[in-house]
This record gives structure tokens, sequence and C-alpha cells, in this order.
């Protein structure tokens, strides 16, 4: 009898340890199809265009909603298990993924539009609408940034997640994995800054910098780890660096242009 109950016990214990590997497994396997799939339906309908004098990646919104794979990737990113980052990278590319998905599924979702703030109303900034589920739970747009990805304070972020709009930092015409995440957000800050139209402008006859505003709005993201200035620095060539170090050189901040980032 002792032995017909150690047997019971390894037999429930190799049932818990199937069971156990088999959810980790479908875990595993949801968050890769989620980023290969997101990644297929960027490199499909990214482009780079020229849109109201600004050069960027823009977005087929019309024809990535109609493309079978997109309802894939809302049904993954709603099923991803609600535990599992081993890394704050693994962390961060999910997240950043997350909030694309959920910003580009807001303009589909209240298409056609002219900006991602017209799905919003008088009362109701489009920022604070539930927009879908990411890990089973219903999310905003601000939930996202705010509460959870500004409070893993890194902020090369505010280059990375894409508010639809033709004065945010492009769309990365690729899905952020936790692999390539630091050289994936290296390249968006130096993008970003080398886009006079968005990121960085110089007038060096009036010795002035003009700055996107989303260093003006998440300033203190920035201060956080040295101050805008001294951060930015380190992303452009070497004359710029010594402008944004040259505090003679007064800031200002480049108007923002809201329109929808979009090409068809």
């Amino acid at each position: 009898m002792k032995h017909l109950g150690l047997g019971i016990r390894m037999t429930w214990y190799l049932l818990g340890v199937f069971v156990i590997s088999g959810f980790l497994g479908f875990g595993q396997t949801v968050q890769a199809n989620e980023y290969s799939n997101w990644d297929a339906l960027l490199k499909k309908y990214v482009a780079s265009k020229t849109i109201e004098g600004i050069p960027l990646y823009a977005v087929n919104y019309q024809a990535l909603g109609h493309d079978p794979l997109y309802r894939r990737v809302i049904a993954d990113l709603e099923k991803a298990p609600v535990e599992g980052f081993s890394t704050q990278e693994e962390k961060l590319a999910f997240w950043i993924n997350a909030y694309n998905i959920m910003a580009v599924k807001m303009v589909l979702d209240h298409y056609p539009l002219k900006s991602i703030k017209d799905a919003g109303g008088l009362f109701s900034s489009v920022w604070n609408l539930n927009v879908g589920k990411v890990r089973g739970k219903a999310r905003t747009l601000n939930e996202i940034e705010h509460d959870i990805l500004r409070k893993m304070g890194e902020p090369r972020i505010h280059v990375a997640i894409v508010c639809a709009s033709l004065s945010c930092p492009d769309i990365r015409p690729e899905a952020y994995t936790s692999e390539q995440l630091h050289a994936q957000l290296d390249d968006q800050m130096k993008a970003f800054l080398a886009n006079p139209k968005k990121g960085l402008q110089v007038e060096e006859s009036n010795q002035r910098l003009y700055l996107s505003s989303i260093f003006k709005w998440f300033g203190e993201d920035f201060e956080a780890k040295g101050g805008v200035r001294p951060f930015l620095a380190k992303y452009v060539p070497e004359r710029l660096s010594a402008y944004l170090k040259n505090e003679t050189f007064r800031l200002s901040y480049l108007d923002y242009n809201w329109n929808l980032n979009e090409f068809k």
C-alpha cells in the first residue's frame, strides 16, 4: 500500500509538471506568434512617405485593417499570459508593441478619421478610452503609457510608442524584441533627432534649438537620466551634440501635427 501511495503521488506530480509545462509552452507560443504576426503586418503596411512636408514612416491603415492577420494579432494580445517576463527587456518589448498595436486599433475602431484625437469626445479623451484587452484586461493608451511603461524608467520609450500622428516618432517597420531592444531604441532616438521636421531643428544664426514637444511633455523622465539636453546629445552628430550641451543655445519646441500618419 505504501508503494501504491507513492506511485499515485508520483503520477499526480508528473501530471502537474505536464500541465504546467504545457501552459508555459502555450504562453511562449502566443508571445512568439504575436511578435511575428505584428512584425509581418508592419513590414507589409508601413512605408517611407512624405506627408504635409514631413518625412516619416506612415501606415496604410485601411489595408492593414482588412488583413486577417490583424485580427489574430489582436486576439493574441488579449490572451497573452498574465505573467512570464523574466527580464526588463521582455517586459518593455511586450508593452511597447502592445501600445502601438492598440493605437492602430483605436484608429481602425473609429476609421475614417483625420486624427486619432477625433476618436475621443468633448468629455472623454481618446487616451482614456478602453481600446481593447491586453492580457485579459481592458486597457487604455494612457494606462499602458503612464502606469506601465513610464514606471519602468526607460525614457527611450517616448521615441518607440507611436500615437498615430505625423509629429510622433515614426512607427518602426518591425516589431520590438527583447533581444534587439536596446539597439532598436537607440536607432529610433537617432532617427527621430535626425529629422528636423519632427525631432531636432537647429538655427545656428539665432543660437536656438527646436525640439519635439515630446521632450517638454515628458521632460521629467529625461531629468531622471541627467536631463533632456545631455541625454539627447549622445544620439546626434558631434556638432549638434555641442549645441545641445551649450546653454547659450536657447530651447524652443516644434509645433505638433496631430493629423493621422496615414497613406493609402
